[in-house]
């Protein structure tokens, strides 16, 4: 009995030791990359996405299979439209008040607030919208392809008459 509680500790002891080497718990983490990704708040480029919304790609390829990482940042009071996404959506509030409701129509009186620090994890195929307070910073990260479809498919801004 006594020499499988060494044993057993042993093992238990190495394998703590494999789980907490630096090395294996970035592997762990780590995307495809064959080098890390490392992205300062100075470094990351904005692009116009919809109006009132820019939206910057920190590591994947949001439009294709596989890992993504995205951030959005809204102008004070824009508004998403009612949408859903064919895969989970995870959302960390980085900066300022993102507000979400669930639901098929926009519903002000519905919204939750969730400051900075918050996270959401928002399930496939649930219908939901946002807003922001102040200007707001969310970033996003799941598995691709990112892909965000309206309720009502005339809300969509990519379609919309410019």
């Amino acid at each position: 009995m006594m020499k499988k509680s060494a044993i057993t500790l042993v093992f238990v002891a190495l394998l703590a030791l494999v789980c907490l080497r630096p090395d294996v718990v970035f592997a762990q983490g780590s995307s495809s990359a064959a080098t890390p990704v490392i992205v300062t708040p100075d470094a990351v480029k904005w692009s116009p996405l919809a109006p009132g919304m820019q939206i910057s790609v920190l590591s994947g390829d949001p439009s294709k299979p596989g890992l993504y990482t995205i951030r959005l940042k809204f102008s004070d009071a824009t508004h998403v439209a009612p949408h859903w996404h064919p895969e989970d959506e995870s959302v960390t509030v980085v900066q300022g008040t993102f507000l979400a409701g669930m639901g098929e129509k926009y519903d002000a009186a519905a919204l939750h607030e969730f400051p900075t620090g918050s996270f959401i994890l928002m399930p496939k195929q649930m219908r939901h919208f946002a807003a922001a307070r102040g200007e707001t910073i969310v970033q996003l990260h799941g598995n691709g392809p990112f892909v965000i479809n309206y309720v009502n498919p005339a809300d969509d801004p990519s379609k919309s008459n410019k």
